[in-house]
């Protein structure tokens, strides 16, 4: 982690105290805010060790550009598939 990504992680960190802190003037001693404050708390102690010592980082091979062409694809090689959750019809609804 470079610098800025570990003070951004450190300003991160502290709107989420401010954050419980309304919900604990809010709610009070609650369970759920109790647990957040739990949460909170290894937050802060994993961003410490994180900073401290960091683990090696990990080498990613460039992916492959997969290029798909713009051109209109034959619909004949579709016709009888499965259209549901694509978020259009390639035929006429039905009545």
């Amino acid at each position: 982690m470079t610098r800025s990504e570990i003070a951004e992680l450190r300003y991160t960190v502290g709107q989420l105290r401010q954050s419980i802190g309304a919900l604990r003037s809010h709610y009070g001693d609650a369970n759920m805010v109790r647990r957040l404050e739990n949460d909170l708390e290894r937050l802060v102690i994993d961003a410490d060790e994180l900073e401290q010592s960091p683990p090696p980082e990990i080498r990613r091979r460039p992916q492959d550009t997969i290029y798909v062409p713009d051109s209109k694809s034959d619909e004949a090689a579709w016709m009888g598939a499965q259209d549901e959750g694509l978020g259009f019809h390639s035929r006429p609804r039905t009545e």
